[in-house]
């Protein structure tokens, strides 16, 4: 239990400490000391509970609810106040609306209910605690080198650094309590947290654009806010019950408990960033790059997912469930076309995000240990190479001066030990044998058992477009042109390693995803489902995932004998005319200069992001409220 609790409170005291100390270098040394515990604390509660199962905690505090319920009343003070103070009032009723929920709640049910168990692990949460503890630190290792610039680019206004690295570390401090919090207010309150601390991100550069899209973060978080605590409520009221474990035993075609996950998932929606409400976290990439990396790529849009995959027991056959896939696969499909249209580095990323976290939810609501399998792998992956592909174009960003795909032409002259590791990242994403790949061949087959057509034609079709974005992205930076300078020299040695540790930790999750399976996933989905079947083994049979790992060991150990030996040499490429001897000019037809452009296809006439998301918003909406009509009108039957 010490040892749970650790992770709770060493990276909030971390949080503390860092918005204390104002030398760069000082700050250093404990953001790397900090860091590096945090990593270990992660795989020492991985090692020690990994073979017990689900393990309870029976910690009881009143004065830590108490404390927790006035935590909460000052963060809807202060969004109250900056609402009116920037004339944002919608985030202002919004929070004096959940505000009113909450106090009621406490006040007059939520301490008259026993709850047993606070806090609790289990095989899903030891994935989580290391996705949060080494994927976040790592994160945090690497804003040191890339706030050091980010500030010396804005040297005429005020050093916040402090206030920067004192919301990461809070921000991992309350994700660890998402994924152990047993206690539904006590998970309400962390994931309260995780909201503010997204705000504070997104609006940290205080430009008319940040605080916009803050705002944007926050309203629509807001909505999912207070559908969680509304679905607390109606379990407290009905029920008296306030526990997860007790909820995953109750019959989801019970009306109210139907309603509650209807409202759990609402809230899970809305923090996963799925459609309708997935436009903030196009709005959160003005934020500095580690910020999308830790908030809205590895790690806070993963506790909605992690909600989703949660309830996947209460999904299935019934309203919500059906409701869930639906969204989750459309907006799969959907974002996965916009970003077709993308040329913004960070922002197909985020579209690719957003695709990515519509299947892994798609993958929940069905409700099968096959496709919860399949989800649960996909979100590992994910988290590890989109959390690298964002820190390694901030990096781009800060040396050539652009984060736009088409100004990454020759990148690999450029800047070639970042383009190795950018082909990493993009290859994982869509290319067999990585990892990613044969999880969404696993959901493909887990969506033809469940005889799903609309989430079949949405993986289908969603996985073919996807070739259209990462392929143009990769053709611009495999491409070698002559006369390039390389510009790496300066790229800070915290970024170094931390983008090849993460680099690293693809291929080796890749190597281990069967070890992974078999002794993380299995567990996990025989205590849920009660099936002791490997889903690995079972969908691609011994004899497949042996291919797969030696087409993989390939791919590592080839290059290997090359690797700094080679004589590089530099043709003059084909034109159509008369080369002018620098790679980038010829001459044409009546001698003119024609400088070479090479330009991507976007097909913003097809999929355009503002008719796509028009489309999405209109299906996702409808689904939404067709599906609380029919259980509302369950309930009041």
């Amino acid at each position: 239990m010490y040892s749970v609790f650790f992770l709770l409170l060493f990276p909030a005291l971390m949080a503390v400490l860092l918005l204390l100390v104002k030398n760069d270098k000082l700050r250093g040394v404990i953001v790397i000391s900090g860091a590096i515990v945090i990593m270990a604390a992660s795989v020492y509660v991985a090692l020690e509970f990994l073979k017990d199962g689900t393990t309870y905690f029976n910690f009881e505090s009143e004065m830590l609810d108490w404390f927790m319920l006035a935590v909460e009343l000052i963060l809807c003070a202060a969004v109250i106040y900056l609402g009116m103070k920037y004339k944002k009032y919608l985030a202002s009723i919004l929070s004096l609306v959940q505000a009113v929920f909450l106090v009621w709640f406490e006040i007059t049910y939520a301490h008259e209910i026993n709850v047993l168990n606070n806090l609790y692990i289990d095989q899903f949460s030891i994935i989580m605690i290391l996705i949060i503890g080494v994927i976040g630190s790592l994160i945090c290792i690497y804003s040191l080198g890339y706030m050091r610039d980010f500030q010396e680019h804005h040297v005429s206004e005020k050093d916040r650094r402090p206030w920067f690295f004192f919301l990461m570390f809070i921000f991992l401090s309350a994700m660890f309590g998402i994924v152990t919090s047993n206690n539904l207010m006590w998970f309400f309150f962390f994931w309260e947290v995780t909201t503010l601390c997204s705000f504070a991100l997104i609006g940290f550069t205080k430009t008319e654009e940040a605080v916009k899209n803050s705002f944007k973060q926050i309203i629509l978080n807001l909505v999912g806010g207070i559908a969680l605590i509304l679905a607390i409520i109606v379990l407290g009221t009905q029920y008296d019950v306030m526990e997860f474990d007790v909820l995953l035993r109750m019959d989801s075609n019970a009306m109210y408990v139907m309603l509650a996950v209807g409202l759990f998932s609402i809230a899970g929606i809305t923090k996963a960033a799925l459609m309708p409400f997935h436009s903030w976290l196009l709005g959160a990439m003005v934020a500095p790059t580690p910020t999308s990396a830790l908030l809205h790529s590895s790690t806070m849009v993963k506790a909605g997912v992690f909600l989703i995959l949660k309830l996947s027991p209460m999904y299935g056959n019934n309203v919500v469930g059906y409701m869930v896939m639906c969204i989750g696969g459309l907006t799969f499909l959907l974002a996965s076309m916009a970003a077709i249209s993308q040329s913004n580095a960070k922002r197909v990323l985020a579209y690719s995000t957003i695709a990515n976290l519509g299947l892994i939810a798609a993958c929940g609501a069905v409700g099968t240990y096959e496709a919860l399998w399949a989800g649960m792998m996909i979100l590992i992956f994910h988290a590890v190479t989109k959390s690298m592909l964002f820190l390694c174009v901030g990096t781009a960003e800060h040396h050539i001066g652009s984060r736009d795909i088409e100004d990454m032409d020759g990148l690999f002259s450029r800047m070639p030990k970042l383009s190795a590791l950018m082909i990493i990242g993009i290859s994982g994403m869509f290319l067999a044998p990585f990892g990613m790949l044969i999880s969404k061949w696993a959901a493909m087959i887990s969506f033809v058992n469940s005889e799903n057509l609309v989430l079949i034609t949405c993986i289908c079709f969603g996985s073919a477009v996807t070739i259209f974005y990462w392929g143009k992205w990769l053709g611009k930076m495999v491409a070698v042109v002559a006369n390039s300078k390389d510009v790496e020299e300066s790229v800070h040695k915290e970024e170094w390693v931390v983008l090849g540790l993460l680099a690293t930790l693809v291929i080796a999750i890749c190597f281990s995803f069967p070890f992974i399976s078999s002794e993380i996933l299995s567990p996990y989905l025989l205590s849920v489902f009660g099936q002791p079947v490997n889903p690995i083994f079972a969908t691609f049979g011994i004899a497949y995932v042996c291919v797969l790992l030696g087409m993989l060991a390939l791919l590592v150990v080839v290059p290997i004998p090359f690797f700094n030996k080679t004589k590089k040499k530099v043709r003059n490429n084909y034109m159509c005319g008369v080369n002018n001897g620098d790679n980038q000019s010829y001459s044409g037809s009546m001698g003119m200069s024609v400088n070479v452009s090479m330009r991507n296809w976007y097909m913003e006439d097809w999929f355009g992001e503002d008719r796509i998301n028009k489309i999405g918003l209109v299906l996702t909406t409808a689904i939404i409220i067709v599906a609380f009509v029919l259980i509302l009108g369950g309930v009041t039957s």
